[in-house]
């Protein structure tokens, strides 16, 4: 009789255990479910005020490019408005703070945007990175390569033959790069920083061009 008391109260011992764990696991779920549900809002929200920035933007947006090397200040066109909103809306969701200037070519050009060099685990990769999506291209004949120019990188011809742009990466022409006229897109211009690209093609860089100091964007962000 005592040993069948013994693992009676033990069931219902483990059976108490078994509500109270249950009943820690709903409230746990209901949790990470309300958590869930009110980052999905306040997300939807953040896009909604992105997006009634952008379109309250001027016709050619002047933003800050804030680096670990300077400032520089650049302008985007209005007559290449898929790449103008684009670059509008990462910045203003912050999506290039942080990421460094994976490729510089003394000479040529720097280039940045690739999110998957916030983690230096990734440099092997890094220059592959990018949202999952690419934007048609937009040539416009006034708007070459010169010095200061505000380009978006994309996939080689072969497997990209309609020349679309990466959805993030961009490069700033610092040399002679007008061979790339017409095989481009170049969306914008440096009007104040030209020193600060010079600075930062000429660091050192390892054999993939990459700089041997981390060379980052802190923001990017409207100019006041």
């Amino acid at each position: 009789m005592k040993r069948i008391l013994t693992i009676t109260l033990c069931c219902l011992g483990a059976a108490a255990l078994l509500v109270s764990c249950n009943g820690n696991a709903s409230k746990k779920a209901g949790k990470d479910a309300g958590k869930a549900a009110a980052d999905s809002v306040a997300a939807a929200e953040q896009t909604q005020r992105t997006m009634e920035k952008i379109a309250n933007l001027p016709a050619e947006p002047v933003f800050d490019i804030i680096t670990s090397m300077g400032v520089i200040k650049i302008k985007l066109y209005a007559d290449t408005p898929r790449h103008r909103e684009n670059f509008a809306k990462l910045a203003l969701e912050k999506y290039y703070d942080g990421i460094l200037f994976h490729r510089v070519i003394n000479g040529f050009m720097i280039q940045a945007g690739d999110p998957l060099t916030k983690d230096p685990a990734n440099k092997a990769r890094f220059g592959t990175g990018g949202p999952d999506y690419t934007v048609p291209a937009e040539f416009v004949a006034a708007h070459d390569h010169k010095k200061g120019a505000l380009a978006a990188a994309r996939r080689g011809d072969t497997v990209n033959p309609y020349k679309e742009s990466s959805g993030s990466q961009f490069y700033l022409v610092q040399g002679d790069a007008h061979f790339l006229d017409g095989e481009y897109t170049v969306f914008g211009e440096t009007i104040e920083g030209l020193d600060v690209i010079d600075k930062i093609a000429s660091v050192q860089t390892d054999g993939r061009d990459c700089p041997l100091q981390d060379v980052k964007i802190v923001t990017i962000k409207l100019a006041e």
